[in-house]
């Protein structure tokens, strides 16, 4: 790892004089917010968000009229569209989706405020968002265009989502990464395709999506192929006419084709449940190892972790890593929010259809955290010698005031970046139930813990259509604010 060399920071701490300004003019404003994370800065929203109390969500995010051109204006554009898609009002919904799609799409690095961060902390540049949370973009604006009736357009989002997903292999392809295709993506996609009567395309993405779950998913996420996309495959083969391919899927999955009835129409019934994780931070230990000829090696025993650097001689000694032994340093980190319900089904006239799990968001946030978790344990010994580093500097340079300054600035400021969507679910259900024309009512059941949660729905079924509807349960399992440091 070369992070020393590569970015060259050095040279800012030689800049005294003005790490000194910056300490003063930054620490009165830094005390009070710079031990919260970014949930608890947003405390108001998410805690409406979560309580149902949407208008309420909404005009909290509205009322910060500096969030939409600061730094989080990622996470911002994110949750507007969130609440606004659940409230039913998914043509806005959309457009504030589509600013965060823009957003993400033309991100460039701000080279000043990059280096402010090795002084500072990670949130003082712009919020990039985690792989998923982009790709979780484009399946809100899907399923915004199917509400809408627009199944071209939701077709288009998925197919953006396959492109990122792609784009993700390049970029972590010297890492030991799986998640470069979605079983998710691909099996949305074969439901789209075949509510547009394409029944070849619909094949052709149910098997994807089976490949996936069975050689990714299953390892990855602890989620096999769901039984309603054994169905669906199923009867995408027979549709085709690929027999063969149909009895290879039969015997597979050990069931045989069972024809819809005639007439009448789909529903694909999507159930958000819980809430996905909080970022928060925690910290552990370095020991600061000294080599020859410039070589540095933070380990820390417990998790047998080593992170080697190249430092100039010239730069080491002016540097003041010599006088340290030992530094602590803050990481991000995920603590999840429990499901409420354990699971949900569809009731139709005596019929039950459950809800089956086709998404774990929950582990996809941690399995993308995990997958950058070097580089942010690598950038975050960097900024924390750094700052030490310009503490003995000064002191070296007998300013011991400004030095007192400084290591009073670099305590409040020294965080983990903890940003992130936190208005995203826990996990993605879904089933389908072919219903007769006519108007339909569904009851829907939510149960786990206590008195089980039941709400009416009601269709208007027309021969030959497929109605889409997402309902998300935000009920999440308590947990222990002290413990987690979230709240």
């Amino acid at each position: 790892m070369k992070l020393f060399s590569a970015l060259n920071p050095y040279t800012l701490l030689r800049q005294t004089y003005w790490l000194r300004s910056l300490a003063l003019l930054l620490l009165a404003s830094t005390s009070l917010s710079s031990c919260l994370t970014y949930y608890q800065t947003r405390y108001v929203f998410h805690k409406n968000f979560e309580n149902g109390r949407l208008p309420e969500a909404e005009k909290a995010l509205l009322h910060n009229k500096r969030a939409a051109r600061g730094n989080n204006r990622l996470l911002y554009y994110l949750n507007l569209g969130t609440v606004n898609s659940i409230m039913g009002n998914y043509q806005q919904s959309n457009a504030y989706f589509e600013k965060a799609y823009f957003i993400g799409e033309n991100y460039q690095v701000n080279y000043l405020k990059q280096a402010a961060s090795f002084l500072v902390n990670p949130t003082v540049t712009q919020y990039r968002g985690e792989d998923f949370e982009h790709l979780m973009v484009h399946y809100y604006k899907a399923l915004n265009f199917l509400k809408l009736g627009d199944k071209e357009a939701a077709l288009v989002e998925c197919k953006r989502m396959n492109i990122k997903l792609n784009a993700l292999g390049d970029k972590y392809k010297n890492v030991d990464n799986k998640y470069h295709k979605d079983a998710f993506v691909h099996n949305l996609m074969g439901i789209i395709y075949e509510a547009n009567k394409d029944y070849n395309n619909a094949f052709i993405a149910y098997r994807n999506a089976v490949e996936v779950y069975q050689s990714v998913y299953k390892q990855m996420f602890g989620l096999d192929v769901p039984e309603q996309l054994k169905k669906d495959i199923i009867r995408a083969a027979h549709l085709t006419g690929f027999k063969e391919e149909k009895a290879h899927y039969e015997q597979m999955f050990k069931q045989k084709y069972q024809p819809l009835a005639k007439g009448g129409g789909d529903l694909v019934f999507l159930w958000h449940n819980g809430l996905g994780p909080i970022k928060s931070e925690w910290s552990i230990n370095f020991n600061i190892l000294r080599g020859e000829g410039g070589n540095v090696t933070f380990r820390n025993e417990e998790y047998g972790w080593s992170f080697p650097f190249f430092i100039s001689d010239e730069e080491y000694n002016n540097s003041g890593l010599e006088k340290l032994e030992f530094i602590r340093v803050a990481f991000p980190k995920y603590i999840p929010r429990g499901l409420f319900y354990k699971e949900a089904n569809l009731q139709w006239k005596g019929q039950a259809f459950p809800l089956q799990r086709m998404a774990n968001v929950n582990k996809l946030a941690f399995k993308s955290l995990e997958q950058r978790m070097v580089y942010e344990i690598g950038k975050s010994l960097l900024r924390l010698a750094l700052k030490k580093g310009g503490e003995y500097a000064l002191r070296r340079q007998d300013k011991n005031a400004g030095a007192a300054i400084l290591s009073a600035f670099n305590a409040i400021t020294e965080k983990a970046d903890t940003r992130a969507w936190q208005s995203l679910p826990h996990s993605i259900y879904y089933t389908r139930v072919h219903l007769p024309e006519g108007k339909q009512q569904l009851k829907f059941t939510a149960s786990g813990n206590g008195q089980p949660k039941v709400y009416n729905f009601n269709f208007d079924i027309k021969k030959g259509q497929t109605y889409f509807h997402a309902f998300h349960s935000l009920d999440t399992q308590p947990f222990n604010r002290y413990d987690s440091g979230v709240r």
